[in-house]
């Protein structure tokens, strides 16, 4: 393992901030402290080559958000595009304009790979040990705050199970994290394992040159379909100034979100009917919807799968795509056999099956040389670790748009960094002094990614403010409200 000695001191620079992601976070980050923090000096670390995040790393077939762009757009920029869930490359081109608009891409130093941070007390700093390059130069930079911005899964691979009999297949098999130009799936048959986002997104995409089509589910996932456009949206901004219409919109799909979530939870059989009558409507009274779009868990047990203008089920329809729940036995030469008996031809196998979650992008953080375990730590409102200094990591909501999270967390953050500055505090840290505060999981679905992380993450606690409500009406009141002084956050200077 590398030590700080390893690193090369005369790399070293300060800085006021640094951001750690230039993503959709990574850049929102930016903006805020530009916009609240202007005498403060920062910089954006950023391990690819581009910047983008989640939007530039995945290049699969229909890629898309599965959330609204009026809510996973940022609060300062309308979202101006007639397609509220928009594609991939739109949302791109959006994220990368408001870097080049407002500089911000000129503070994106690329090809820097954060691998460990440690915060010393004495000097109020944190150093931060950098491999820069493919040939993993090492560099230092110290800094006064740490801002995690780098996602929640593993950008080097997502989760592939151990599938039997991998090895015998003939054909081309390639999980969406690791998509190329080079795959090939004209006028061939494909099987894309899994039910999640990924999976009823490349499905119906591949449908439109594919021979066919299908889609191998273990278990179902409920899917929604809503317009990829939103005609309140169109409406408003023709005839109201752009960033009213925009936020109106926002907020109305806001308090829709909130709604339909509160009832999923407190009248799950009827949130199910709701949405199973829509599929039904969808797919024909002839469809074994009990069979494929019935899971076994109640609506936001998991999060649910959005398709624009009904695309799965219309390529349902069209017999362009087959959805078949089962279980592998094994994969073959020319397919995979199914614990049925059944077999499933294949040309190319799409392996849907999920992602990695690691906490702060698998920086190791240390403070007065004294490791830090996620594990081990509280999550103060959702973004800071217990007993760890003058750190603030961006994670969005598992049941909204990741943005509307992201941009409360930027709006306290700067806050905060203010209210250090004014009254010359060079530390802040939260940490719990009350022994009647018990550990929850970080996040309570039931979803596999979910299940395989919690391990690593950290918790949240029973009570404020160590709970997570995932609940933007009374995270709005706490982060952007809410004093800075409570019982928890300990300044020093």
């Amino acid at each position: 393992m590398d030590t700080l000695a390893d690193f090369a001191r005369t790399d070293s620079e300060y800085l006021d901030v640094l951001i750690v992601g230039a993503g959709l976070s990574g850049i929102g980050a930016a903006w805020h402290l530009q916009d609240r923090c202007p005498g403060k000096s920062y910089a954006i670390v950023e391990a690819r080559e581009m910047s983008g995040g989640t939007w530039d790393l995945f290049r699969y077939p229909g890629i898309r958000s599965d959330s609204d762009m009026y809510t996973l757009g940022y609060s300062f920029r309308p979202w101006k595009d007639a397609k509220a869930i928009a594609d991939g490359p739109s949302i791109l081109s959006y994220i990368r304009e408001v870097a080049s608009d407002h500089g911000i891409d000129r503070k994106i130093r690329y090809g820097h790979r954060v691998v460990a941070a440690n915060w010393s007390t004495p000097e109020a700093h944190w150093t931060v040990e950098i491999e820069q390059g493919a040939e993993k130069r090492k560099a230092t930079i110290t800094c006064g705050f740490l801002w995690m911005c780098s996602g929640y899964y593993d950008y080097e691979a997502g989760y592939l199970p151990q599938f039997p009999g991998v090895e015998r297949f003939k054909g081309r098999i390639v999980h969406p994290q690791k998509w190329t130009d080079d795959v090939d799936y004209k006028g061939k048959q494909v099987v894309v394992i899994g039910s999640g986002a990924t999976a009823v997104t490349l499905v119906p995409a591949m449908a439109e040159d594919a021979q066919h089509v299908t889609m191998l589910q273990r278990s179902p996932t409920y899917v929604v379909a809503r317009p990829a456009e939103d005609p309140f949206a169109n409406r408003m901004r023709r005839r109201l100034p752009l960033k009213l219409a925009y936020a109106m919109t926002r907020w109305k799909n806001v308090l829709l979100g909130m709604y339909f979530y509160q009832l999923c939870k407190r009248r799950p059989e009827r949130a199910k009917e709701l949405i199973l009558k829509g599929v039904r409507y969808l797919l024909g009274p002839d469809y074994d919807v009990q069979k494929h779009f019935t899971p076994r868990y109640n609506p936001w047990d998991q999060r649910l799968c959005l398709v624009p203008d009904a695309d799965l089920f219309r390529a349902i329809r069209r017999k362009q795509v087959s959805v078949v729940t089962d279980q592998i036995e094994t994969f073959t030469e020319t397919g995979i056999e199914l614990k049925s008996g059944a077999e499933l031809p294949a040309d190319l196998i799409v392996t849907a099956t999920g992602l990695v979650l690691v906490p702060l992008g698998k920086a190791r953080l240390s403070v007065d040389g004294r490791p830090v375990d996620p594990s081990r730590s509280f999550i103060y409102k959702g973004m800071m670790y217990s007993d760890v200094p003058n750190l603030a990591s961006v994670f969005g909501y598992t049941n909204a748009s990741w943005t509307l999270k992201a941009d409360l967390v930027c709006e306290y953050v700067c806050r905060l960094l203010g209210h250090m500055e004014r009254n010359g505090y060079r530390q802040c840290m939260p940490r719990n002094s009350d022994p009647s505060l018990t550990e929850e999981p970080w996040v309570t679905f039931s979803s596999g990614y979910i299940q395989r992380a919690l391990a690593h993450q950290p918790k949240q606690g029973s009570k404020r403010p160590w709970k997570l409500y995932q609940n933007y009406a009374l995270d709005l009141l706490s982060l952007r409200f809410g004093s800075l002084r409570d019982r928890v956050m300990v300044f020093s200077k």
